[in-house]
C-alpha cells in the first residue's frame, strides 16, 4: 500500500519562481550596524531596495509612562537614558520644561555651566557619532581618534559630576555644583587639542576617495522630504534649511552668544558630515566664550523659590525651616500649578521636546516627549527606496539615531 506524501501540501506553497523577482530581508534588530534595536524589512530587486519598513519596539521601556508615576525630581535622572550619547541634553531639556511650568528661572551662574556641559556634550556627541559612521563605512582609524578626545571631555564631565554617560548634572531650578578648581584651564586646554585634531579628522576623510564614494549622492534628503518627515538638527540643515532652535527659538544664554549655524545644499550623506564637523567648531567657540562670562557671575547655583526647590545645603544643616521644607520636597514632592508646557531644544541630534500637563499633584497628568531620532527613523521607509543594499548601513549611520530615544 503507497504512504501518502504528507509533504506534498507544503510543497505546494512554495514558489521557486516569482514574477517580480524580488526578496525580502530582515536587517537587524541584533544588526551591529543597525544603531540599537532597528529591525528593518528590505525588500531587494537583487542589490537595489525597492521597498523599506522601519520596525520597533525591541527596546520600549514605557518612559513616558514612568515620568507620570514619579515624582518630578525622581523622573530627572531617568532622561539620561533616552539619548544616553548626550545625557545633559535630556536632563536640560527636561529641568527648561518643569522651570517654565513653575514660573521659575536658573540663575546666570547656573545657566552658564549648563551650556558649558551641553556644548561638552554636544562635542562628545558628534564624535560618537562619526566615529561609528566611519566605522560603519570602513575607516576604523577615525573610530581610534574620535574616542581619544571623546574620552578627554568625558574627564571634564566626570569632574564636575562623578558621571562620564549618565551625567544628571542638571536641576530643576539650577545645577548642583559648582565648577571645581581649575576646570576652565583644563577646558581651553581640550578645545586646542580637539581643533588640531579635527584638522587631523579632516585629513583623513575629507578628500578621501572611498569615503566620498560611499557619501556623497548617497542618502539624499530634499527640503521637502526633510519637512514632511519633521527632520531636525543636522539632518534639515543637510538639507539647506538654516533652523537651529539655539537661535530661532533662544534659550538660556544663548541669546549672549556669538556662533554660526552650518548649513548644506548637497543633501546628502556627506554634507551632513561636513555639518558635523563644522558644528563641533562652533561648539569650541562657544566654550570659549562662556568661560569669561562663568568668571564674571555671582555663585547662586539655584533659584529661590522655597515651594518648588529645596535650600542650600548649609541653610538644610542649620536652619529647621528650611529642613522641613526639604524633607516636604523630598518626600511628596514639588504641586506645580495646574496648566501645560511645551519646551523644545536643539539637542546634538535635533529638536527634543517635553510636552508636559499638571493637575496640581506631585505628578505629571501626562508627559510626551518629541524626540528627534523618531522623525529620523520613520524617513527610512522613503529614504533607502532605490539605494543599494551596501549604502543601507552609510545612510542608517549617517542619521545618527539612538533607540534609547525611540522606544521610550
Amino acid at each position: 500500500m503507497q504512504q501518502p506524501n504528507r509533504l506534498k501540501p507544503f510543497f505546494e506553497n512554495i514558489h521557486f519562481e516569482r514574477e517580480d523577482n524580488t526578496m525580502m530581508v530582515n536587517f537587524g534588530p541584533q544588526h551591529p550596524s543597525a544603531h540599537g534595536q532597528l529591525r528593518l524589512i528590505l525588500e531587494l530587486q537583487g542589490e537595489e531596495v525597492v521597498k523599506s519598513r522601519p520596525m520597533i519596539g525591541y527596546l520600549h521601556r514605557g518612559m513616558e509612562k514612568m515620568a507620570e508615576n514619579m515624582i518630578y525630581n525622581e523622573f530627572l535622572p531617568t532622561t539620561d537614558r533616552m539619548d544616553y550619547i548626550a545625557a545633559t541634553s535630556n536632563n536640560y531639556g527636561y529641568a527648561l520644561a518643569i522651570e517654565q511650568l513653575l514660573g521659575i528661572v536658573a540663575p546666570r551662574r547656573a545657566e552658564i555651566i549648563r551650556t558649558m556641559l551641553l556644548e561638552l556634550n554636544r562635542i562628545t556627541s558628534h564624535l560618537f557619532w562619526l566615529a561609528t559612521h566611519a566605522l560603519d563605512v570602513g575607516a576604523m582609524s577615525m573610530f581610534l581618534y574620535c574616542f581619544r578626545e571623546r574620552e578627554y571631555a568625558m574627564d571634564l564631565i566626570e569632574d564636575y559630576c562623578g558621571a562620564r554617560l549618565t551625567h544628571s548634572a542638571v536641576r530643576i531650578g539650577g545645577v548642583p555644583l559648582d565648577l571645581p578648581a581649575n576646570w576652565t584651564a583644563d577646558c581651553l586646554s581640550f578645545l586646542d587639542v580637539l581643533e588640531t585634531e579635527l584638522k587631523t579628522y579632516e585629513g583623513l576623510l575629507t578628500e578621501n576617495r572611498i569615503w566620498k564614494m560611499r557619501l556623497e549622492n548617497v542618502g539624499v534628503i530634499t527640503q521637502e522630504m526633510a519637512k514632511d518627515w519633521g527632520c531636525s538638527g543636522i539632518i534639515l540643515r543637510g538639507s539647506g534649511i538654516k533652523w537651529d532652535l539655539r537661535k530661532e527659538m533662544a534659550y538660556g544664554i544663548y541669546p549672549e552668544l556669538d556662533f554660526d549655524i552650518p548649513i548644506s545644499h548637497t543633501n546628502d550623506s556627506y554634507g551632513r558630515y561636513k555639518i558635523c564637523i563644522a558644528e563641533m567648531r562652533e561648539s569650541s567657540k562657544i566654550l570659549k566664550q562662556l568661560v569669561p562670562m562663568y568668571e564674571e557671575s555671582d555663585t547662586q547655583l539655584m533659584a529661590h523659590a522655597p515651594n518648588y526647590i529645596s535650600a542650600a545645603k548649609e541653610q538644610i544643616m542649620t536652619q529647621n525651616y528650611s529642613l522641613m521644607q526639604h524633607f516636604v520636597l523630598v518626600t511628596q514632592g514639588m504641586r506645580p500649578p495646574v496648566g501645560e508646557v511645551y519646551v523644545a531644544t536643539e539637542s546634538p541630534k535635533g529638536e527634543l521636546g517635553y510636552f508636559v500637563v499638571s493637575d496640581g499633584s506631585p505628578y505629571a497628568y501626562r508627559m510626551k516627549l518629541r524626540t528627534p531620532s523618531f522623525q529620523h527613523t520613520a524617513i527610512l521607509e522613503e529614504l533607502l527606496v532605490g539605494c543599494q543594499l551596501a549604502d543601507v548601513v552609510t545612510i542608517i549611520g549617517n542619521l545618527n539615531i539612538v533607540f534609547g530615544e525611540i522606544d521610550r
